[in-house]
């Protein structure tokens, strides 16, 4: 009697290791990391057989390779790239993921990171300087943006102050400028960084991925 009973809690009640598994796995942060490792390594080996660069990097003209918009996001041109925007995903993103659902989530990343890269490349061909782009960074730019404008006390400074709108964009625009300069690396995608971080930024105002 007492077997049959712990059978049926035990059905009833999942164990706590497996629980923990199952958000694991679904976890958006853990999920995009994934991908980020798988689309990494097969942009390495590649590169070896010469189709890296159709395949993962985001050019002008963007119809050439279309796929390259999201296929640039996960990708990454070393293992130390890979890891510096792992670290910012995970904390960035770990902080986003508790108030959104995992949908919203991955849109917002391919969304945002595909943007940066197009403005990087597009604007730069514009000049005479055609250059390809891969990484996540200007997601987690985004991430980083949509955490400092989205949390309470920007909320209590901005809506219980009265800022004007004309204040609150230009403090968005200089914000941005901010992140990208502070923490972009010597010949990285600054204008992708910028991107992200003013759309991470305005997304956050909005609080638009909150459920």
């Amino acid at each position: 009697m007492a077997d049959e009973y712990s059978s049926v809690v035990e059905e009833a009640h999942p164990r706590a290791d497996e629980t923990l598994t199952r958000a694991i796995v679904w976890n958006p942060v853990v999920q995009t990391l994934t991908l980020m490792v798988i689309v990494s390594m097969a942009t390495w080996a590649t590169a070896f057989v010469g189709y890296g660069r159709d395949l993962f990097v985001l050019t002008a003209p963007l119809g050439a390779h279309p796929w390259t918009l999201v296929t640039s996001v996960y990708a990454h041109i070393g293992p130390g790239h890979l890891l510096s925007n792992a670290v910012v995903l995970v904390v960035a993103g770990g902080l986003v993921a508790m108030s959104t659902s995992w949908l919203r989530f991955h849109l917002y990343f391919i969304a945002t990171g595909a943007t940066a890269g197009a403005v990087q490349v597009l604007a730069l061909s514009l000049i005479g300087l055609p250059i390809g782009v891969l990484g996540a960074s200007g997601a987690v730019f985004a991430l980083v943006g949509y955490v400092v404008t989205s949390n309470i006390l920007s909320r209590v400074i901005l809506d219980r102050l009265s800022v004007p709108q004309w204040a609150v964009v230009l403090a968005i625009v200089g914000v941005a400028l901010v992140l990208t300069l502070q923490y972009s690396a010597p010949g990285s995608a600054l204008l992708a960084h910028f991107t992200g971080a003013l759309i991470g930024l305005a997304a956050g105002r909005f609080r638009l991925l909150h459920v």
